[in-house]
């Protein structure tokens, strides 16, 4: 009776709390791993019912957005490696972080269809490196001098690509980060080291360096990267015949686990980036190119800087791109308006959430002046624009106007001036200009979009073909004299 009476005094109900209950996210997955820690921006979004977590996709998407943690065997090349899982997986693309020589094995991270648009993040990463290194005599100081030698070439390098090296033989800088002697046998000239470096660096000419230094000459004897980028061996690193025989047992007997486990999703590889969390109306606009703005953000990480490189995800904790932060962390929690990051590579198919852009306030605002014929075509103002509209709005999407704008012609005040003065051009027939108009808008639909970059390369590849043009005129007139 007196248990009863006791839990009759215990109210069992939920009372109101200023601050949500907080939920541990430690072990969550990928990219949602800690995502209680991101800073919010904002708890307010509509959830949208499409796409799903990296780990619960159907298994073609699944095989098609993932990448490979492989032990790469000796003596095939890199290049033989990859084009033999594109055969095993049937798959249309295949890419990897970065070449091994035939003889080096360890880690190389196979990319497959969408994720091959991380191979060139992944090819600039860090990598590690376990040598086994010859020297060609005993050295008087033993295991002291060889670990001191090992230490003096730490930091920025000058290294000559090996001969037997398929690029070009140019000096170049790499950094060492850190090194570490793990044995040393004097009597048998052998050492063994482990070296974390800058991408691009040889270890080949590392080994000879450190001969010329010691005085006695070496050279590599062995080699083994035991990481790349976010991936090392010590973890979800499988063999050839792993992939060989997950790729049997799918086809065989529908088995499809051990292929999920050899397989990992591509955001595996985008752990070690800042998050910025977008909401899921923002995310079609996003994988179409668009800068993500203030009113898209969700939740964001602590220490972002201005330029930094920053994966967007989904709330499901999906990749959407690698963007260029445009704001710190500072500015993401006070700002009210701009451009958030915008997007450097993006990973995510379209359409694979609807698109939701057109439908704030703003956009609908600008598509009743455009029906009423307050603004052009293109959403540009015109003369029957209303003045509050023009100094409001702000087109983020126009191009920054760094030209000077045009002279006007000199007003010629005297009779003489007006003598000398070039001939006014009388302006051309309606209907030519209108063909100029549609010439120009369709060319500069042509080239709408193009980065910096691919502008210079054609500007280039236009002035080389004007000149072949002009050199093959002179030698024509040439041949008629």
């Amino acid at each position: 009776m007196a248990a009863t009476g006791a839990n009759e005094d215990v109210d069992y109900t939920i009372k109101p709390e200023a601050v949500a209950p907080s939920i541990s996210t430690s072990d969550w997955p990928l990219l949602l791993k800690n995502y209680e820690k991101l800073l919010v921006r904002t708890g307010h979004f509509t959830p949208i019912p499409a796409g799903c977590t990296p780990l619960k996709r159907d298994l073609k998407s699944y095989i098609s957005s993932g990448v490979i943690n492989l032990d790469k065997p000796s003596n095939p090349s890199s290049h033989e490696v990859v084009a033999w899982m594109k055969r095993i997986l049937r798959v249309e693309k295949t890419g990897h972080s970065g070449t091994l020589d035939p003889k080096v094995t360890g880690c190389l991270i196979v990319c497959v269809d969408r994720a091959t648009r991380l191979v060139k993040s992944q090819q600039g990463a860090g990598k590690e490196y376990v040598c086994v290194i010859r020297l060609h005599d005993k050295i008087p100081g033993g295991e002291a001098q060889f670990k001191r030698a090992l230490e003096t070439l730490t930091g920025a390098l000058f290294q000559r690509p090996p001969l037997i090296s398929a690029v070009k033989r140019q000096l170049r800088i790499r950094t060492i980060h850190e090194s570490k002697l793990y044995e040393f046998d004097n009597e048998r000239h052998l050492g063994v080291f482990w070296v974390s470096c800058e991408a691009g660096t040889y270890i080949r000419t590392l080994c000879v360096h450190l001969g010329l230094l010691l005085g006695v000459g070496a050279h590599m004897q062995e080699l083994r990267r035991v990481r790349s980028g976010a991936m090392d061996e010590s973890e979800g690193m499988v063999t050839l015949h792993d992939v060989l025989d997950a790729q049997w047992m799918y086809d065989n007997q529908r088995d499809e686990t051990y292929l999920r486990k050899v397989i990992k999703p591509l955001e595996t590889l985008l752990t070690t980036y800042k998050r910025i969390v977008v909401k899921d109306s923002a995310v079609n606009a996003v994988c179409y190119g668009a800068k993500l703005m203030i009113p898209g953000l969700l939740r964001f990480e602590a220490g972002i800087e201005v330029g930094e490189e920053v994966v967007l995800m989904t709330t499901k904790g999906e990749a959407i791109a690698i963007g260029i932060a445009q704001m710190s962390t500072v500015e993401l929690s006070t700002c009210d308006h701009g451009v958030v990051a915008k997007v450097k590579r993006c990973i995510m198919e379209r359409d694979l959430y609807p698109r939701r852009w057109g439908l704030g306030p703003v956009a609908l605002e600008k598509k009743k002046l455009k029906s009423a014929g307050k603004l052009d075509k293109y959403g540009r103002a015109n003369d029957a624009t209303p003045a509050k509209w023009k100094n409001d709005y702000k087109d983020y999407n126009a191009p920054d106007s760094d030209e000077t704008p045009a002279q006007p012609a000199a007003i010629t005040d005297s009779k003489e001036d007006a003598d000398t003065a070039p001939p006014a051009e009388t302006p051309s027939s309606p209907a030519k200009m209108d063909i100029d108009e549609s010439k120009d808008e369709k060319k500069r639909k042509r080239h709408e979009g193009e980065t910096p970059e691919e502008r210079a390369e054609r500007k280039k590849k236009k002035k080389e073909k004007k000149e072949k043009r002009k050199s093959k005129g002179k030698a024509d007139s040439d041949d008629d004299e």
